[in-house]
């Protein structure tokens, strides 16, 4: 029986690809921007005075923003969507993942060794490793929780390959 999962696609295809230049340009803007006002309205002097030590902090904390609200962004959106429009599948003796962009990885499940929740999870969803170290080259790949009916697909994948699956 050929069972076919699909992570559902909540983006516009342009946007999975390009979402990590366009919030570093935005990012790098504001941080020009402050540079900007800064060289435009600030007044320079060469002494050490509470002047300098404002205009620092401001830029440190500006560069900060600049680069840490991306940074938090990108971390966050791949988390979350970065398997949205991936597919896997079960067929005959194989277990079959097809990501978005047309790339294909197979396990054999006979051998699957491991079928496992990451122990700490540092960035939601949840990620189940399914571990194949039977063969001559070990490989992995993961399913998350957003996977829509993924306890079937575990429950299914587990059943055929007779692994239990360790969830937190």
């Amino acid at each position: 029986m050929l069972e076919v999962f699909h992570y559902p696609v909540t983006y516009p295809a342009l946007w999975m690809d390009t979402y990590y230049l366009a919030t570093w340009l935005v990012g790098m803007l504001v941080l020009a921007l402050g540079w900007g006002i800064f060289f435009r309205f600030g007044k320079f002097t060469y002494g050490v005075d509470l002047g300098c030590l404002w205009k620092t902090t401001v830029l440190i904390a500006l560069t900060t923003v600049s680069l840490g609200i991306p940074n938090y962004y990108n971390t966050r959106f791949v988390g979350e969507h970065g398997q949205d429009g991936d597919s896997i599948k079960i067929s005959g003796d194989k277990l079959l993942y097809l990501d978005r962009k047309g790339n294909e990885k197979k396990l054999n499940l006979s051998d699957i060794t491991a079928i496992h929740q990451e122990l700490v999870t540092y960035n939601p969803p949840p990620k189940i490793y399914i571990v194949a170290g039977k063969a001559p080259v070990k490989d992995s790949l993961f399913v998350t929780t957003n996977l829509p009916d993924y306890k079937r697909f575990l429950a299914d994948l587990s059943k055929r390959t007779g692994i239990e699956v360790k969830r937190r």
